[in-house]
């Protein structure tokens, strides 16, 4: 048996593609997991967005039993939680203290000028009232969600808020008169 020349190896292509594979997999298999870490995040932030505005939606369903803020904050944490088979809230990703609601009365003056009042309690925005001879005045409820989101991977030169994860978070409000 003869050992080939080294002009024979030179041109001999077996195995090439084989080499370009070993070069790209890696980078073709960081940029599938970021696109599905990506997603995954995406999916937690838009679960987040459609619990506020589901919240504000039964803003009209509320009971006596409990206050306007109780009502929104529980049925936040539902919608974005699910519910167990026997119809009640399931505890995770979020709880209750994931959810700030705000009231705000903007007091809109004759002249344009707007002064705004807000507050986290409808006891305490109760307090709140727009000067005589104010033009207009209009009153909203705001429900934001928060959570946090950690990648499978983290990739530490990401701009990471210092704990390794992804803080999301969603707004939705309404007009209330």
């Amino acid at each position: 048996m003869t050992l080939p020349s080294a002009l024979t190896l030179r041109r001999d292509e077996r195995g090439a593609a084989v080499i370009e594979m070993a070069m790209v997999a890696p980078v073709l298999a960081l940029i599938v997991i970021g696109v599905v870490d990506m997603s995954n995040a995406f999916s937690r932030k838009l679960a987040l967005e459609q619990g506020a505005q589901r919240a504000i939606e039964k803003i009209m369903q509320t009971t006596e039993q409990d206050t306007v803020e109780t009502t929104l904050a529980t049925e936040a944490v539902c919608q974005v939680n699910g519910t167990n088979s026997d119809g009640t809230c399931k505890t995770s990703p979020i709880s209750a203290s994931n959810v700030t609601v705000t009231w705000r009365l903007d007091c809109t003056a004759s002249g344009g000028a707007i002064t705004s009042y807000s507050a986290t309690t409808s006891a305490t925005f109760d307090t709140y009232s727009c000067p005589t001879g104010t033009a207009r005045q209009a009153e909203y409820i705001q429900v934001a969600l928060t959570d946090t989101y950690t990648p499978l991977f983290p990739i530490h030169f990401a701009s990471f808020n210092g704990d390794g994860t992804y803080h999301l978070s969603a707004t939705a409000g309404v007009r209330t008169s």
